[in-house]
């Protein structure tokens, strides 16, 4: 049995760097981190070993002067205005592709408000997810957000439609959603209704569909690694699966079952690969438990 780990898997550069200044902030002192810094329980829990203290949105209301850290996914306004009500200092990693992206729908929302013009700024995304309620934000969380074709009746096709993506969202399901929304448009008789749709998936994430599926055809058995909570895993693991039905979810060592590791054995190459938001560490750790 080979087991192989694909090169191409694990922290995109975003949460690599938030880690990286975690670690760096937590020599110098305490600091607390706005969320989970990545969707990983295993990473999660070993920063905290570190000393890292997660918090929600109520301990960011009640804390005054600590230092903060501030996630790849980015946050509202909102948060640095309690940031600034507290005297509590910042300490920004938020990733440059999503900081573009708020500003663009910034910039689209204050050109269209209070003009009468009837625009609906649309976001793909997971509701709820960290980056959708940042950029949420930047609309005064007046933003429809759809998380597929099946919540386009949410939008008024003879007003103006901006649409833009969470930068996490497959690219194939964006493209779908596109056309889906031009036919409607030209359906209602309406031509002239304004729709401009911007394609703000990071190339990271887009680029690494067509590796990832050719690594998951080139072995017998994949074991994607993803946290349950990643919307990238989700979305990178059923790529795998696309091209590859024996591919298997699992978020630690401990979801290794002894019916997958019976799988693993009567296989000649096993694959291992994992989300944006998957560490190599563990991809490591789980190969090793398989190789045992």
């Amino acid at each position: 049995m080979i087991v192989t780990i694909d090169d191409n898997s694990g922290f995109c550069f975003g949460v690599t760097t938030a880690i990286q200044t975690a670690e760096n902030e937590l020599q110098k002192g305490p600091l607390f981190c706005l969320g989970d810094i990545v969707h990983n329980g295993q990473e999660v829990e070993r920063l905290a070993s570190l000393g890292l203290e997660t918090i929600d949105y109520d301990d960011l209301r009640t804390l005054h002067n600590v230092r903060v850290l501030l996630r790849a996914h980015g946050e509202p306004p909102s948060t640095y205005h309690i940031a600034q009500r507290n005297n509590i200092e910042i300490i920004d990693a938020s990733c440059p592709v999503v900081l573009h992206l708020q500003k663009r729908i910034r910039e689209t929302y204050q050109a269209n408000h209070g003009k009468n013009t009837g625009a609906q700024i649309v976001i793909f995304g997971k509701k709820g997810h960290a980056e959708v309620i940042g950029l949420e934000g930047q609309t005064n969380n007046t933003a429809i957000v759809i998380e597929s074709i099946s919540d386009l009746h949410l939008l008024d096709f003879t007003r103006p439609i901006y649409l833009f993506s969470q930068t996490t969202k497959s690219v194939e399901e964006f493209e779908q959603i596109v056309a889906e929304i031009k036919n409607k448009v030209s359906g209602i008789g309406y031509p002239d209704t304004v729709f401009e749709y911007h394609n703000t998936i990071c190339r990271n994430v887009a680029n690494r569909v067509k590796r990832l599926q050719d690594f998951a055809r080139s072995n017998d058995v994949v074991i994607f690694v993803g946290g349950q909570k990643s919307s990238n895993a989700k979305v990178l693991y059923n790529n795998c699966l696309e091209v590859n039905p024996c591919t298997i979810f699992v978020s630690s060592v401990s979801d290794l079952t002894p019916e997958i590791l019976q799988q693993c054995h009567n296989a000649e190459r096993v694959g291992i690969c994992g989300a944006t938001s998957t560490p190599k560490w563990l991809m490591e750790s789980i190969s090793e438990a398989i190789r045992r």
